[in-house]
């Protein structure tokens, strides 16, 4: 490790320091550290917020537009826990607070550090090559039915690139995020650390100097639950958010099967060393690069202070970038099919078990559909398991 570059001189003691993400740039990672160390920092002088991994409700609360007093409530006792948190450091930690607005910045901070206290920003940035392909698959596990070039085509080159995710650039345009943030807290109040994928420990370190925490007490998980999806399991997802978007499932519902039970399932799944990911192709990657370099230039203007190299965020692949991933779908292995096909059942099941009485049983099964489900889940090809969840999924649902 280069200890020279880490360069995060502590907080002041009752400094609320706090953590905006983005998302995609090891949030997951940190967040589970804290959490499982919250004993333990809290011996050292520092309050982790609320009870879970993340503070995600309080962002949520504080980036609506024009919330009720209801929907403020989860910000309030963010509020009030981080006042009686006194001369501790008050630590939260959510990429949601990256989706508020200038205007919700101003409040996020003015609210926070109401009682005279210091307000820390930070920023953790991965480059934005990165990114792209980490983040459309996010929108895949929410629904998203558009594939990995068609979303790109859509935020790179069709302006005003809102187009189907109108939140992507609010989110990850970094500069300007900085910036809204900056405005809020002072520049001097806002510190951007570049994550060094090449020294994964690296930003749990940052993390303790800024809180003046003993090096050591931030520990990785073994493995946590939002890993990168392989190609073949991004295309079976999206043939299922578009056979249910044909089937006119309202997103909550989807969520509920998808996102609450295929996803976890499919994510159990441990693909191949060789199977193939999702890959960005060379123009893609060439108009990243050209953003990317806006971006820091614009970081690099905002006068905050930056912890690790900022120029990582424009290099390029040292190699040629990697072929596009194929226009045809490749065959979704079985397991990872199975896996799909069972948390899509169980989640459906337990949803209808909530919303709808049992009804008399079903008229008998159709001699094909029975053959289908007597046979050994090895021996059915992936896209008859496909298309095996959403009938079952939306039976179900019908009660």
């Amino acid at each position: 490790m280069q200890e020279e570059r880490i360069t995060a001189p502590p907080t002041a003691p009752g400094t609320r320091l706090l953590h905006i993400g983005p998302h995609k740039t090891g949030t997951t990672a940190l967040q589970g550290a804290f959490h499982r160390a919250r004993g333990t920092v809290r011996e050292h002088g520092v309050v982790y917020a609320g009870p879970g991994r993340q503070a995600k409700d309080p962002a949520i609360a504080i980036a609506r537009k024009d919330p009720t007093a209801e929907e403020r409530e989860p910000w309030e006792a963010f509020c009030t826990e981080a006042a009686e948190a006194g001369e501790l450091r008050f630590f939260a930690s959510s990429e949601f607070f990256a989706t508020a607005s200038a205007e919700a910045a101003r409040a996020a901070v003015k609210e926070l550090g109401g009682d005279g206290a210091d307000v820390h920003v930070v920023v953790t940035l991965r480059p934005l090559r990165k990114i792209m392909p980490s983040h459309w698959q996010q929108y895949v596990k929410h629904g998203l039915c558009e594939s990995y070039d068609t979303w790109l085509d859509a935020m790179l080159r069709r302006p005003p690139y809102e187009d189907p995710t109108p939140d992507f650039w609010h989110i990850q345009r970094h500069d300007e995020l900085i910036e809204r943030w900056a405005a809020a807290a002072g520049a001097e109040n806002t510190t951007v650390v570049v994550v060094d994928e090449a020294e994964p420990l690296w930003q749990f370190r940052v993390f303790e100097q800024l809180l003046d925490l003993p090096e050591g007490v931030l520990e990785p998980e073994e493995r946590h639950g939002n890993s990168s999806l392989t190609q073949s399991e991004a295309e079976l997802l999206l043939q299922l958010n578009r056979r249910l978007r044909d089937r006119n499932w309202s997103k909550w519902r989807q969520g509920k099967v998808i996102r609450e039970g295929v996803v976890p399932r499919l994510q159990s799944y441990e693909p191949a060393p060789d199977e193939p990911r999702i890959t960005t192709p060379p123009w893609a990657e060439k108009a990243v690069a050209e953003v990317a370099e806006r971006v820091v230039a614009g970081i690099g203007a905002a006068g905050v202070r930056v912890v690790g190299d900022l120029d990582a965020l424009t290099r390029r692949p040292s190699s040629a970038a990697e072929p596009a991933a194929p226009a045809e779908p490749r065959e979704i292995p079985t397991e990872a099919a199975t896996e799909a096909v069972l948390g899509g059942i169980l989640a459906s099941a337990a949803l209808a078990a909530k919303q709808t009485p049992p009804r008399a049983p079903s008229p008998a099964v159709p001699e094909a559909r029975a053959a289908l489900e007597d046979r050994p889940v090895r021996s059915v090809p992936a896209k008859d398991l496909v298309r095996e969840v959403a009938r079952r999924a939306v039976r179900k649902m019908r009660g």
